[in-house]
C-alpha cells in the first residue's frame, strides 16, 4: 500500500469513540481520577481533538494520531488543543516516569512518525527526562513536512515545590524554555500567589491577582505557574466541563468548537479537564496571547 494511499484511509473522520465502563480517567500528567459520574452513555475526551481537527481541514492529523495509539496503546497520550491569534495548533505530550527505563522514548516516537514526518534530531536517550512532547500545526503531515523541533522535560530536584524544566531541541541544538511550578490549588493559594508575582513580564503596581488567577477556576485541584522566556503561563488543572465551558467562552475559542462542547456538554460531565493560558502585560493590562486545554487518547 502506498504511502499516500495509507494516509487517504487513516484520515477517514472517525465515528464517536464512546466511554467504556473500564476506561482509565486521566489528567494532563497522566495521573488517575475517579470518574465524576457512571461513564455509561459518554463520550471519550478524543471527540474534541478530533472535532478540532476537522475544524481547522487538518483532518491528517487523525491518522498521525491513530498511528501513535497503534504503536504505544490507547490512554498513553495527552492532547492540547491551543488557541491563539493564528487559529488552533496542538500538542502531543508523552510521559514515562521510568526515565532511563522509559518504554516510550523520543526517539522510539520519530521512528513510528517517520512515514509521514521527516526528522533529523537525535535525541539524548540518557537523559533522564521524564516526558517530551510534539507540536502539531493545521499543515503537520502534509507533503514535504518536517519534524524540526520536540520539547523535553526535566525534574526539578532539591526544591521543595513540585516543579519541572522544559527545554526545546531544535536543529540548532537545546534551549531552555519554561520552569513549570505546582501548587494545591486550596491549601497553598500564598504560594501560588508569590510565585505568580516573581515575574520580569509584569508590574505589580497594576496587578490584580483576579486577572490570572480566575475565581471561577481555582477550586479545582492543582495549579501549575510556569515562567517562560517571553511571556508567563497559569494551569488550572482537573476542571468540570461546566468549567472547560466558561474557559473556552472567556478565552475565545471559536465558536464552533465552543458550540460542539455545547451540544455535547453531557457526554462530558464525567471527566476533569486541565486548562490554561500564556500571558504577559501590556501598559498594566493582561493580555493572553495563548490559550489551551487538555485530554488524553
Amino acid at each position: 500500500m502506498s504511502v499516500a494511499l495509507e494516509r487517504t484511509i487513516t484520515a477517514r473522520l472517525p465515528d464517536i469513540e464512546w466511554a467504556k465502563a473500564n476506561d482509565p480517567c486521566l489528567d494532563y500528567c497522566l495521573w488517575p481520577y475517579d470518574p465524576l459520574r457512571s461513564q455509561s452513555g459518554k463520550f471519550r475526551s478524543i471527540n474534541l481533538l478530533n472535532e478540532s481537527f476537522q475544524q481547522a481541514g487538518a483532518e491528517q492529523l487523525i491518522g498521525i494520531c491513530q498511528l501513535i495509539r497503534d504503536a504505544i496503546g490507547d490512554f498513553q497520550t495527552v492532547w492540547g488543543i491551543k488557541q491563539s491569534e493564528k487559529g488552533f495548533s496542538w500538542e502531543l505530550y508523552f510521559y514515562d516516569y521510568e526515565r532511563l527505563q522509559r518504554k516510550v522514548s523520543a526517539s522510539r516516537l520519530i521512528e513510528v512518525l517517520s512515514p509521514w514526518l521527516s526528522c533529523g534530531l537525535t535525541v539524548n536517550e540518557n537523559s533522564p527526562y521524564f516526558m517530551f512532547s510534539l507540536d502539531l500545526e493545521p499543515e503537520t503531515g502534509s507533503s514535504q513536512c518536517s519534524l524540526d523541533a520536540i520539547n523535553i522535560y526535566m525534574g526539578n530536584a532539591g526544591s521543595n515545590v513540585s516543579s519541572g524544566l522544559s527545554y526545546s531541541l531544535t536543529a540548532d541544538g537545546l534551549t531552555f524554555d519554561n520552569l513549570y511550578s505546582f501548587f494545591d490549588a486550596r491549601s497553598e493559594q500564598d504560594d501560588i500567589l508569590a510565585k505568580m508575582a516573581c515575574s520580569a513580564h509584569l508590574g505589580l503596581d497594576s496587578l490584580n491577582s483576579d486577572d490570572v488567577l480566575w475565581p471561577e477556576l481555582v477550586d479545582c485541584q492543582t495549579v501549575v505557574v510556569a515562567n517562560k522566556r517571553i511571556c508567563e503561563g497559569i494551569y488550572f488543572s482537573r476542571v468540570t466541563v461546566d468549567q472547560l465551558l466558561f474557559f473556552l467562552r472567556k478565552t475565545r475559542f471559536p465558536a464552533a468548537h465552543v458550540a460542539y462542547v455545547e451540544k455535547h456538554r453531557d457526554r462530558f460531565d464525567h471527566l476533569l479537564f486541565d486548562v490554561g493560558f500564556d500571558y504577559t502585560m501590556v501598559e498594566g493590562t493582561i493580555n493572553i496571547t495563548k490559550s489551551a486545554y487538555y485530554g488524553v487518547f
